[in-house]
């Protein structure tokens, strides 16, 4: 019996909120920025075979793909050890909630450095909103791309009209304006999109965008996570503080009255009761 109630004992402890927002926000990351990275390195592949025959026409674009590579290294650095002190957070929170007024005793700096934890949060929680957005647009210059694919398809017995249909990589400003060619049209652009590179990429992106999405998901939850605890914690602080009030006024009237007063409260300690 001592070593179930033992298991059940740190079994209390552990803070689920935290622990499911940490698992989120880990496989989020990971998502986004694995998906991402080679994504991105699919998308530079493509521009150079199919629309751009000139190194000084996508040499920019290839710049910027290994500055955002170098982005999302660091993000998944960031984010690693971010999560860890969130999760070590959620465990102190959880301990103090649970025995505030005992062994684990809130403190002032701990309650300003779980203030901190929140703001932090939710700042990053915005700032990765952009980011969301922002992963959105590569999802949605491939999903015109496949539309038009489709639209390819199914016309196929009208060549004329095929080759009108196009996609330029150029009014998406990957390219500059005097790319050559710069566009796939016609029954290129769908043995373009019958690639396997094509296909990888696309889905790699619709991946990162999944990912994006669950990491905002991780930081909103935990962000609120943390709120709630911090007002209970003030919750618990401001009851205690009243029955310590109260103790110490039955205390004095005792004493004034001989010890014949009736306390009104439990003969435990108000620390037992919470």
């Amino acid at each position: 019996m001592r070593c179930y109630e033992c298991c059940m004992r740190c079994l209390g402890g552990v803070p689920y909120c935290s622990l499911v927002a940490t698992l989120l926000c880990f496989s989020g990351i990971a998502l986004f920025c694995g998906c991402g990275h080679q994504a991105l390195t699919e998308t530079e592949r493509l521009i150079e075979t199919y629309f751009a025959r000139n190194l000084q026409d996508y040499i920019t674009l290839a710049y910027i793909i290994q500055y955002f590579q170098y982005v999302i290294y660091g993000l998944a650095s960031f984010f690693f050890l971010y999560c860890i002190v969130l999760l070590a957070e959620g465990f102190y929170t959880t301990s103090a909630a649970r025995q505030t007024f005992g062994e684990f005793r809130s403190t002032m700096c701990g309650r300003c450095l779980s203030s901190s934890f929140i703001v932090m949060t939710y700042v990053l929680a915005v700032l990765w909103l952009l980011v969301f957005a922002f992963s959105a647009l590569p999802v949605y210059f491939f999903y015109n791309m496949e539309a038009t694919c489709h639209t390819i398809d199914i016309l196929t017995e009208t060549p004329a009209s095929i080759n009108q249909l196009c996609v330029d990589a150029r009014q998406y400003g990957l390219l500059p304006w005097n790319a050559v060619p710069g566009k796939a049209c016609g029954m290129t652009l769908s043995n373009v999109c019958k690639t396997r590179e094509y296909r990888m990429t696309y889905d790699l992106y619709i991946a990162a965008f999944a990912g994006a999405g669950i990491t905002l998901l991780a930081l909103v939850h935990c962000s609120l996570h943390l709120a709630v605890y911090q007002a209970y914690l003030k919750m618990l602080r401001h009851r205690a503080k009243n029955e310590e009030r109260g103790y110490d006024l039955y205390r004095r009237l005792q004493r004034d009255r001989g010890g014949i007063l009736c306390s009104p409260y439990s003969e435990n300690n108000p620390s037992d009761t919470l």
